[in-house]
Parts: C-alpha cells; structure tokens; sequence
C-alpha cells in the first residue's frame, strides 16, 4: 500500500510540470504545471495587532485570548485576510519571480485557523494562462496552497495575476 501511494505521488509530481527555478518569468515562460514553494515564515502576535489597526477589525477572537477560547480556539487567531496578505508577500518575495502588472482577483477559502507562531508557505502552481487583447499582456491563474508547520492546509485558492509577456 505504501509503494502504491509512493507510486501517485511521483505520478503527480510528473504531470505537475516543471519545478521552477529561482528567476524572472513572464507569461511566455510559464507552462500549465509549472510549480514552486515560497519560503516561510512565522506568525506573530505583531502581525494580528498591527493588521488589527490597519484595518480596523478589533474583532475579539484576535486580540484576546479569553474571547478566542470561549469561540473553541485555544488562543487568538490570526484575520483570515492576514493569512492572505501574508500568501500574497511570500509570493511577491519569492526568489521565483513573476512579471506582475497587477493581482486581478483573488478566489480563496479560509480551511483552518491561524495561530501566533505558525510557520507558513505557500505551494504555487500555474493552472491557467492567456493572452490578452494587448499581445504584451497576458493573464495567469495561479493556484496557492498555504501550509503550516505540520504540513496542514491552513488557506487556498486561485489569483489571476495579469503579467507582461513577450510579443
């Protein structure tokens, strides 16, 4: 049975695509598949209180651990938007780099809470790609998983990233 998994995993590794290496990509150089993982990083209670203040969610499961725990967490939890402003950093930061014009949208669930010192990172894959009516543009739908520190999906979902492609 342990072969068998093996077996898939290497299968689906295999019609991934390719594991990008560390480098400037436009549209023209990514293919369906394409793939990489983002370093990590590690929560902290200054993220969830200065995202508190930026955006003004004071929300009580964030900022007091009482609240948290009488909601079923075992402390704070992280805004799920930080969770996502934290995907969309350790993309932009990545030593795989993309020629981004603009983020286009984002479709994204929130799977599991986030706490003050998980250690995330993000698994990028390119599922989509076109171009657009200016040939130099092109749109690319990237699908994002976002792991914590046991290997748990924590967030995930599809950005359409608009990047600059070669004519």
């Amino acid at each position: 049975m342990e072969d068998m998994t093996q077996l898939q995993n290497e299968e689906a590794a295999v019609q991934r695509g390719r594991l990008l290496a560390p480098g400037m990509y436009d549209l023209n150089d990514l293919e369906i598949g394409d793939h990489f993982v983002t370093s990590g990083m590690t929560l902290t209670e200054a993220h969830i209180v200065n995202y508190a203040g930026v955006s003004g969610d004071m929300y009580d499961i964030h900022l007091d651990d009482v609240a948290a725990q009488q909601a079923g967490f075992s402390g704070r939890i992280a805004h799920g938007l930080l969770g996502l402003a934290l995907t969309d950093g350790l993309k932009t930061r990545s030593p795989v780099r993309m020629s981004a014009l603009a983020t286009l949208g984002w479709n994204w669930s929130f799977r599991a809470p986030l706490h003050i010192g998980d250690r995330i990172q993000v698994e990028i894959e390119v599922v989509g790609k076109r171009v657009t009516k200016r040939i130099d543009r092109g749109i690319a739908t990237l699908k994002l998983r976002v792991l914590n520190q046991l290997g748990n999906v924590v967030q995930d979902g599809e950005t359409l990233l608009l990047m600059q492609n070669r004519a």
